[in-house]
């Protein structure tokens, strides 16, 4: 399975607005703070509107906010939201395999098996997990700035 740009930018949007619960982000800040496309994440919003993930709010604070938590957000209902299905092979796109082969098929218990360790990891990330990754990855580089500058202003002398 290969996750398609647009993908890849809806959970980015996500995670950002996740990071900011507490207010609206306009999408260009989103942009600017992630590095990604403007134009791109004007694509990607209405789909998340309309799925009622995110909320649109006009005015001089408007912007874009998460409709619930964090925690109530997989990245697996991310993906799917915006690619429909994240099977790896078509014929698995359906509940009921509408393969006309499906019985006599000898890839496709490798390809459920694909299916099944895919859902597995992205049904049991939510944004909140992600959000502490970030906080810890911010809270490390902090940590090595703080050491970096004590060791410019200390150093050791021989």
């Amino acid at each position: 399975m290969k996750v398609s740009t647009k993908s890849r930018y809806a959970l980015h949007l996500m995670l950002a607005l996740a990071l900011h619960e507490d207010q609206n982000l306009s999408v260009k800040t989103v942009a600017a703070m992630e590095g990604i496309s403007e134009k791109y994440l004007e694509q990607v919003i209405p789909i998340l509107i309309r799925s009622g993930y995110v909320k649109s709010v006009r005015g001089a604070k408007g912007g874009y906010h998460l409709t619930k938590a964090p925690d109530d957000y997989t990245v697996g209902m991310i993906l799917r939201t915006v690619e429909g299905s994240i099977a790896p092979v078509s014929c698995l796109d359906d509940a009921v395999n509408q393969c006309a082969h499906c019985r006599e098929c000898v890839t496709l218990d490798l390809w459920e098996q694909v299916d099944k360790a895919i859902a597995n990891v992205v049904d049991h990330v939510t944004l909140a997990d992600l959000v502490d990754k970030q906080h810890r990855i911010e809270k490390r580089r902090r940590a090595q700035r703080k050491a970096a500058n004590t060791e410019a202003t200390n150093p050791i002398s021989q």
